[in-house]
């Protein structure tokens, strides 16, 4: 009995599956499609033999790759070899893609079928995978294909951005569209300020510098021989702005407002840009060419050159072509009604424009456009396939062009292609270096700019990193300034004379007895006066600093003086005195009185 078993490529990994009953199944198709639907009856006719997971991102590319090659990977391999059955004969293996399945027969000897009952299998299995796989979800499926889906279409459209070929055909197209709009926007200035300046036309033909000189006249009776030197600025030619001026006075134009001269200068001025765009556009046109197909364009120009490569899509197109389609491209139409009226092919297509057949004689023209459709696939094709681009072999193929024109004309023989080919090779190889070292100069400067940024990023985080410290140190110390500054404000404040003294607090005074304070009393009132006050002896520093504080002291508010426990308080001592002073006066007078009443 033949094993039928399914392989089933996923984003996440290789499942290999076994179907029960195959010969019942090859012949019920309409019932397989009717279980595909279905997850219990699925799961009866298939079951998972083996799963194996790709470990990254990098090895599902790979294998992906490897598949859309028909190229069997060596993970695909290992989990062949191993859970298929190793009779060979007996086992009948289903794939999805035909080149994949000849390549697993060549390499491993396994029957491979594609197609039919399998196709139904495999949409069931795509249909039900998350539930077929252990601890796989359809959220994580999905993720897992998207992931691979963008890497992989990434890997198959490597290319190099500074040689990429569509901005050329963006960039030719941009510009015959501009030619077209450009002119029919210059007819329709001309028409529209030719009913105030007829004459102009006559004298001028140019598109652009018709639409500068209408939106520079205005009105033409403020014409006059100050703007001379504008109008010649301007045309190029002083004939040209005598004309102008003399045309000017004697018009047969009709007169105009004010609103409709400022509608055709704002129309003439937005005209006039376009130009300009259009000439930038056309240098920009240049510079990718040199880049892309400089050989083409030095060969035939830059615009027949682009014009080719849009018409065929891509370089890489137009390098496939053999040299009787580059011949005759661009000019289907001719070619087609020619073959169904049996009439004359055309000779010539896009590579009518370029400078070449318009120079060679009428009976010439066909011979010279074929031989220049041959030069130019060959230009095509080194552009399209070399690693650096170089315009040698470009101006050698327009040698031999030249050569072959003047040959026709006078019979010179041209030299041989392959000493020609000879010498592009040796000034190509020139060319080469000195550009490889032009680039390895650019890499060494930009090299040595990184460094020095990064240098001067590192150094600017070091000295960050250190002045952090410091001015942590001068956050704590502006704090202590501040106090030291309003101690030194304080006394100022309070009259004193040397800022140095400092504040003390006053201490507390000792605690007499009654007795003691009475005795001094009587002491004082024998005396009648206080002692005169002894000259101060010079003390030292630090007797003078003892003094201070009792000075500062003494200038505090008195208190109560703290009497001990058992006494009552009494007042201080001189003011007693000044007390018992006053009360002996009064005892005189009252005697004095009663002696003289008596």
């Amino acid at each position: 009995m033949v094993l039928l078993h399914v392989l089933f490529e996923h984003a996440v990994g290789y499942a290999l599956l076994a179907l029960k009953e195959v010969e019942e199944i090859s012949l019920l198709l309409p019932q397989v499609e009717e279980c595909v639907l279905n997850l219990g009856k699925f799961h009866n006719i298939v079951r998972l033999v083996a799963f194996c997971p790709f470990s990254s991102s990098q090895v599902a590319l790979e294998n992906a790759n490897a598949v859309s090659e028909g190229i069997v990977h060596e993970d695909l391999r290992l989990l062949l070899e191993t859970h298929l059955p190793s009779k060979k004969k007996k086992v009948l293996l289903g794939v999805g893609d035909p080149k994949i399945g000849a390549a697993i027969q060549e390499e491993l000897g396994y029957n491979c079928q594609t197609g039919g009952v399998i196709a139904e299998i495999l949409r069931g299995v795509r249909l039900h995978f998350h539930n077929l796989v252990k601890g796989l979800t359809d959220l994580s499926a999905c993720k897992a294909q998207l992931g691979l889906g963008h890497s992989y279409s990434r890997a198959k459209v490597k290319f190099n951005v500074n040689r990429v070929d569509n901005m050329i055909i963006q960039s030719i197209s941009l510009l015959d569209q501009l030619d077209k709009d450009i002119n029919t926007f210059s007819m329709r200035v001309r028409e529209w300020y030719g009913y105030h300046f007829p004459e102009l036309v006559k004298i001028i033909n140019d598109n652009a510098t018709y639409c500068r000189l209408a939106q520079f006249i205005g009105n033409r009776r403020e014409l006059n021989e100050e703007k001379l030197e504008k109008l010649e600025e301007l045309t190029m030619d002083g004939a040209k702005a005598k004309a102008i001026l003399d045309a000017s006075r004697s018009s047969m134009g009709m007169d105009i407002s004010a609103i409709d001269l400022i509608n055709i200068e704002s129309f003439s001025s937005r005209v006039v840009s376009l130009s300009e765009y259009r000439q930038s556009l056309h240098t920009y046109l240049r510079s990718k060419m040199s880049q892309v197909a400089p050989s083409l364009s030095a060969l035939i120009g830059e615009a027949v050159g682009a014009r080719l490569i849009a018409h065929a899509g891509s370089l890489t197109n137009l390098a496939k072509y053999p040299a009787s389609t580059v011949q005759i491209l661009g000019a289907e139409k001719a070619l087609f009604r020619a073959l169904k009226t049996r009439g004359n092919t055309p000779k010539y297509g896009l590579i009518f424009h370029s400078t070449f057949i318009g120079r060679a004689a009428a009976k010439n023209k066909g011979r010279i456009s074929r031989y220049l459709a041959n030069k130019c696939s060959i230009a095509s094709r080194i552009d399209c396939f070399s690693e650096v681009p170089t315009s040698v072999f470009g101006e050698k193929l327009r040698e031999q062009v030249e050569e072959r024109l003047s040959f026709y004309e006078t019979g010179e023989i041209p030299r041989k292609n392959l000493d020609v080919m000879k010498e592009a090779m040796v000034q190509a190889e020139e060319a080469a270096a000195e550009i490889t070292k032009k680039l390895e100069k650019q890499e060494k400067k930009r090299l040595k700019k990184e460094k020095k940024r990064l240098a001067a990023l590192a150094a600017l985080a070091s000295s960050e990193n250190s002045s952090t410290p410091e001015e942590h140190e001068e956050i704590q110390e502006k704090p202590k300034k501040k106090k030291k500054q309003k101690l030194e404000e304080a006394p100022q404040e309070n009259g004193m004379d040397s800022p140095s003294v400092s504040i003390s607090k006053p201490k507390k005074k000792k605690s007499f007895s009654k007795e003691e304070l009475i005795s001094s009393d009587q002491e004082e009132t024998a005396g009648g006066s206080p002692n005169p006050p002894k000259k101060k002896k010079k003390s030292s520093p630090q007797e003078e600093t003892g003094s201070e504080p009792e000075e500062a002291a003494r200038s505090i508010p008195k208190k109560k003086r703290k009497l001990s426990s058992k006494d009552e308080p009494v007042s201080s001592g001189p003011e007693e005195a000044v007390a018992s002073k006053g009360s002996i006066k009064k005892k005189k007078k009252k005697l004095q009185r009663t002696s003289q009443e008596d």
